[in-house]
């Protein structure tokens, strides 16, 4: 159905057709709602949830503005936690308080809430405030909201209210659903810039929190390379499954498919301690001091370790070999190895190979997998292909995700625009026909798509161009000519790990390959964005590239990379006013911060500044208001024509 068709069907007469155009015009002179951009997630959800909760530090912005002078900086930050953890705080309060200490801190704290709430709508629609409320609650909470408790006329009535909340139980309730709304009206609208799984431990936790908060369709995700794995392994993807079970047995993090999305590791945990032994180059990291093991558990993990990582070295010969298209033939390092699995040769360089673990590899046929390997890689395959939860993920991930975003002028992906050292766009030649800059992207999400819609094909092109993106020469997720994984287990010459970065990297600095890219995606160059993932930010190298066209904004959520950060992360806002970027220092636990009103001590770099408040108007979602009024204002025009 076009617009003309859905609007007039919806609107019938005259009255109802002009109401609707007062509507949105009125709407289109709002201020512009506040973004807020994170990447690079990797399964840290405490420190995730924290910033989602607190919204970049802009609760208690508001608060503080709201309030003023009203709140000494222990009352604000005291009230910012019962914003941020409404139920925690309260149940610390119920233990501190009772009787009538109790009955006042519910009277103040509620005209607290409204007051904040109020503060917090005022660039919204009431039908917008309405729809963030919790529905038991919107007729409570609207009465509040819009009545004044000064007004002789509704103080009985609005302390009534109040009352009522307290002695039927319900205050604690509404307190916690009020406090959720303020959380999703403070940022209106979430963009997570690639890599919500990998290295951390709660990745899933991450995604349910999206899921959640996407009520509204607030949230939108643009894919990155360690998604791709998770992606792909619910897609079947016998590569992607190994490679993803690798890391997470790297970094002791198994528990996430056994525990979470019961996948079975039986198989593989008998092939290990058959074939395997300790290690020290698959010994799992142990960054985390949450999650503690045994040393009979650290060398089971040891054994899975190795395991697996021979399985995926094994699976990617077939690929390769019979995908000639990915040029990856370089990447064949099997049937490199010296026969008696003391050296290898790479690039011309032979070296010594050390840790070495090659117990199922047969020189003759390298990438031939033992019976018991093929029994454990099908098991896994039914396991991934069967999790109900993962599927449960990846719908979201599917449904709200795509390889890059246009919105509001700005470019959202998460890894880079292959190009090569003269920034042509360059890319994959499929069945004749070249795919490069914005084609690639599409041509290569098109395909994901596919792969994930049919997932008993296990070796089509869909599903090998998953693995592609994963680690390929032009893949614009992964960005880098090579994935040394091999070779970082089992070399220690660090001249066989460089990976060499896609041009793109160092090419981002200048403005005008940004307005290369930006026209590319058919956005506007001279006034839109780049927005970038990836790559973490190193101390002492600046964010904000290209005259402020290019922003990264990995800052190192994932604990393993706040070494080189220096700090805990990004989080870019875009609002009315313009684009801030917001500097987070690192996430200690839920329970400290709670127990102690610890906050992440945030600061802020403003990127732009808007001459004046942008409007509604003038965002992707004003563009379609203003086609509907268009729409609308020709068949009122009709209709009196027709009288």
């Amino acid at each position: 159905m076009d617009l003309y068709s859905e609007l007039t069907a919806k609107y019938h007469t005259v009255p109802a057709i002009a109401t609707e155009i007062i509507n949105l015009e009125a709407i289109l002179n709002l201020p512009k709602p506040t973004e807020a951009f994170m990447s690079d997630i990797h399964g840290e959800y405490n420190a995730f949830q924290h910033v989602l909760r607190n919204g970049s530090g802009n609760v208690k912005s508001k608060i503080r503005s709201c309030f003023r002078d009203e709140m000494t900086e222990a009352t604000l930050q005291r009230f910012a936690f019962l914003v941020y953890y409404p139920s925690e705080r309260m149940a610390a309060i119920h233990r501190e308080m009772a009787g009538d200490d109790l009955q006042q801190w519910y009277l103040t704290t509620f005209r607290r809430l409204i007051r904040l709430l109020a503060f917090t709508a005022t660039k919204y629609t009431r039908s917008k405030v309405r729809k963030a409320m919790a529905p038991e609650f919107v007729y409570i909470t609207e009465e509040l909201l819009y009545n004044d408790a000064d007004t002789p006329d509704k103080l009985a009535y609005y302390w009534q209210i109040i009352r009522n909340l307290i002695v039927l139980q319900q205050a604690d309730q509404w307190i916690a659903a009020t406090c959720q709304t303020i959380q999703r009206l403070t940022v209106d609208h979430f963009h997570v810039v690639g890599d919500i799984y990998d290295r951390g431990p709660a990745p899933d936790q991450v995604v349910e929190s999206l899921i959640r908060r996407d009520r509204r369709h607030s949230v939108d995700i643009q894919w990155g390379n360690h998604d791709i794995l998770w992606i792909g392994g619910a897609a079947g993807s016998a590569l992607c499954i190994a490679n993803l079970v690798r890391i997470s047995a790297r970094y002791n993090n198994l528990s996430i498919l056994e525990d979470v999305y019961g996948i079975n590791l039986r198989h593989l945990a008998r092939l290990a301690e058959q074939y395997y032994q300790d290690n020290p180059a698959f010994s799992p990291k142990m960054e985390r001091s949450d999650r503690p093991i045994t040393e009979a558990e650290r060398l089971q993990i040891t054994q899975i370790h190795q395991a697996i990582a021979m399985i995926q070295f094994k699976l990617e010969g077939p690929v390769i070999k019979r995908r000639p298209e990915f040029d990856m033939d370089h990447r064949l390092v099997l049937e490199k190895l010296a026969p008696d699995f003391s050296t290898i040769k790479l690039n011309g360089d032979t070296y010594t190979i050390e840790n070495g673990c090659f117990a199922t590899v047969d020189p003759a046929d390298p990438y031939k997998l033992l019976p018991e390997e093929q029994e454990v890689i099908d098991s896994l395959v039914e396991s991934f292909t069967h999790s109900e939860k993962l599927h449960r993920h990846m719908d979201f991930l599917l449904d709200h995700g795509s390889m890059y975003l246009r919105y509001n002028r700005n470019l959202l992906l998460h890894g880079c625009v292959p190009v090569d050292e003269d920034g042509n766009f360059i890319g994959l030649t499929i069945k004749g026909t070249t795919y490069t800059g914005r084609q690639l992207f599409d041509m290569l999400e098109a395909n994901l798509r596919l792969a994930y819609s049919q997932p008993t094909e296990n070796a089509d092109l869909a599903t090998d161009l998953m693995w592609y993106l994963w680690t390929g020469p032009n893949s614009p997720l992964f960005g880098k000519h090579d994935m040394t994984t091999f070779e970082r287990y089992f070399i220690s010459d660090p001249k066989a790990h460089v990976e060499g970065r896609n041009p793109y990297y160092h090419l981002r600095k200048d403005p005008e390959f940004i307005k290369k890219i930006l026209a590319e995606f058919v956005l506007d160059p001279e006034v839109g964005h780049v927005i970038n993932g990836h790559t973490p930010v190193k101390k002492g190298t600046d964010p904000i590239m290209a005259n402020n066209k290019m922003i990264v904004i990995d800052g190192g959520f994932s604990k393993p990379y706040q070494k080189t950060t220096g700090i805990g992360g990004y989080t870019l806002l875009d609002n009315s006013y313009g684009m801030q970027l917001v500097t987070h220092q690192p996430f200690t636990t839920k329970a400290d911060a709670i127990a102690n009103l610890a906050d992440i001590i945030s600061t802020r770099r403003v990127v732009e500044t808007e001459a004046r408040r942008r409007t509604v108007a003038e965002t992707d979602i004003g563009t379609e208001l203003q086609d509907e009024v268009e729409v609308l204002k020709r068949r009122l025009g009709e209709l009196r024509e027709e009288d």
